[in-house]
């Protein structure tokens, strides 16, 4: 307690400082508070930290006093430490548990999204043709829908093969007309130039019904063929057909391999690229099968069937020309240079492609890429 109104002052200090003084928070600048107090930290006679609160005091005639109040600051310094590590611990259990709670309701919540998502992947795959089992009531609608859609699509598949075939015969017909009539004149040069251009129009028209029925084919879901045995009732077949030429056909497939799509469009693919390098060969054609395995989990594989002849092979022109339709090389092989062309169609509908190149056997290497199972 410090005396402030006389010439002298007088300071009354507790027995805990003995000789020793406090310093004035007054002398440090700090103002006072509204309370009509001074707070803050001083230096104490050990060198320890001090909370001190000052007030004066005023007695009227008695006098005017300072009066400060002071304590050991680390008792406050540890009570403030003790609740920051409580109050941290409380937070970070409240975090973990929340965590928890969004880790949990994200993996059950969403599981009934997860199964119709590999429904719908086992659907593609050929594994299943419709969602089945029971969902959620928010989901049902979905699965309903889903399955509705499927329906729809089956549905708009077989009225194209019904408007296709039909179309076929309505055409065919007066084709087969035209080309008679045409024939029973051969030696009239109109009557030729009829028979020339009839025969131009039902290859055009052999080709775009042949694309519409793959077009129309491919769009059904959950169709997958065994590619192996595919390409080996393939090669027998090839061998037989050529038969008068002594061609060895050898064939290497996977036993993996699956594609998604129906057998008849892989035969027709694959069929198309033998037959030609049948034609085509010396004495040897070889028919590879690879499955190509995604490192990140969800993508589909790929197929790469590689069809190789010891032929002359095509130069890069000749390559770019028999890619086209009704373009052929030699006119003296049989066919009516639309093969590869419907290979490429069919290929692209499928999601893949056809590419030509040299063959390590020194004739012509046809390379189809299509998605796998």
């Amino acid at each position: 307690i410090t005396r402030t109104d006389a010439d002298k002052l007088e300071v009354k200090a507790s027995r805990s400082l003995w000789d020793k003084k406090l310093p004035k928070l007054e002398e440090q600048g700090i103002e006072l508070t509204a309370a009509g107090i001074r707070i803050g930290y001083v230096d104490g006679p050990e060198g320890q930290t001090l909370r001190m609160v000052e007030r004066p005091v005023d007695l009227g005639a008695e006098g005017k006093f300072l009066v400060g109040v002071a304590g050991d600051a680390s008792e406050i310094f540890d009570e403030t430490r003790s609740f920051d590590y409580y109050l941290g611990g409380t937070f970070t259990a409240l975090g973990i548990v929340l965590l928890l709670t969004t880790v949990f309701q994200v993996r059950f919540g969403l599981a009934p999204l997860k199964r119709i998502s590999e429904a719908i992947a086992a659907i593609r795959s050929g594994r299943a043709e419709r969602l089945e089992g029971d969902f959620p009531v928010e989901i049902a609608p979905l699965a309903r829908e889903t399955n509705a859609l499927i329906d729809a699509n089956r549905e708009i598949v077989e009225r194209a093969r019904t408007h296709v075939g039909n179309l076929a015969h309505a055409i065919k017909t007066p084709l087969s007309v035209i080309v008679n009539e045409a024939s029973a004149h051969g030696a009239d040069p109109f009557a030729s130039k009829v028979l020339e251009q009839a025969d131009m129009m039902r290859d055009q028209v052999a080709h775009h019904l042949e694309r519409a029925r793959i077009a129309a084919r491919v769009t059904i879901v959950g169709t997958v063929t065994e590619v192996a045995p595919t390409i080996e009732a393939l090669r027998r077949t090839m061998e037989k057909i050529h038969r008068d030429r002594d061609i060895v056909i050898e064939s290497k497939a996977d036993s993996q391999a699956r594609f998604p799509g129906e057998r008849q469009d892989l035969e027709e693919m694959v069929g198309n690229l033998v037959d030609n390098a049948c034609k085509w060969a010396a004495s040897r054609v070889l028919i590879e099968v690879v499955v190509e395995r995604p490192a990140e989990a969800g993508a589909g594989s790929k197929l790469r069937i590689i069809v190789d002849d010891d032929g002359r092979g095509l130069s890069a022109d000749e390559r770019a020309k028999v890619s086209r339709r009704g373009q052929r090389l030699d006119e003296s092989k049989p066919g009516s240079g639309l093969g590869l062309s419907i290979v490429v169609d069919l290929a692209a509908l499928y999601g893949g492609n056809l590419s030509l190149g040299n063959a390590p056997t020194g004739g012509l290497r046809a390379e189809l890429q299509l998605p796998g199972v």
